[in-house]
């Protein structure tokens, strides 16, 4: 092989080294670093040739438990002030891929220096479900009912969303706790 053979061979071989390179297809998606303890609060796209989004659990973070006090506390006619945050355990926040909606189901826990909080914690408005669409804000429910046999929804949590959760179907409150 002569020199000027040579030097296209090689030209070429650079030239796919630096193409491969360039065109691996990696093409990482912005994402959201979690709190510390939390996953991310946005669905990441899966690893099938597909880019739909599945159903699936999220991480509360403090984003989320923020904007879930301030719309119960707004749905509830109190300042955020009134409640000191989420109830431990009852807690529960995820991505519907079949709707496109975020869910979340979570009891407020109230201040103990406001009565009107204590009272809006009671019967209906025991325990909250929150909805919203991708980029959207959430909208609050009062499920206290939820849970009792004949009650109405309302805000019927899909199916998918019910199964990750482990709440009984047809239904829209945790199951109570043991004990």
């Amino acid at each position: 092989m002569g020199p000027k053979k040579l030097l296209g061979v090689a030209a070429v071989l650079c030239g796919s080294v630096v193409l491969a390179g360039c065109s691996s297809g990696a093409n990482p998606s912005p994402t959201e670093t979690p709190a510390a303890g939390s996953t991310s609060t946005r669905p990441q796209p899966s690893t099938t040739a597909t880019t739909a989004l599945a159903t699936q659990n999220l991480g509360v973070t403090d984003d989320v438990r923020a904007a879930l006090l301030q719309a119960g506390a707004t749905l509830k006619g109190l300042p955020e002030s009134d409640f000191t945050g989420l109830e431990p355990g009852r807690t529960f926040y995820a991505y519907d891929a079949a709707t496109a909606m975020y869910w979340a189901g979570a009891g407020l826990v109230p201040s103990q220096s406001s009565i009107q909080a204590q009272v809006s914690g009671q019967d209906d408005g025991a325990y909250l479900l929150f909805s919203r669409p991708a980029n959207g804000t959430w909208t609050a429910y009062n499920d206290g009912l939820g849970g009792v046999a004949g009650a109405t929804c309302p805000a019927p949590v899909p199916a998918d969303v019910l199964a990750l959760w482990n709440w009984p179907t047809d239904t829209c409150n945790p199951p109570p706790a043991p004990g």
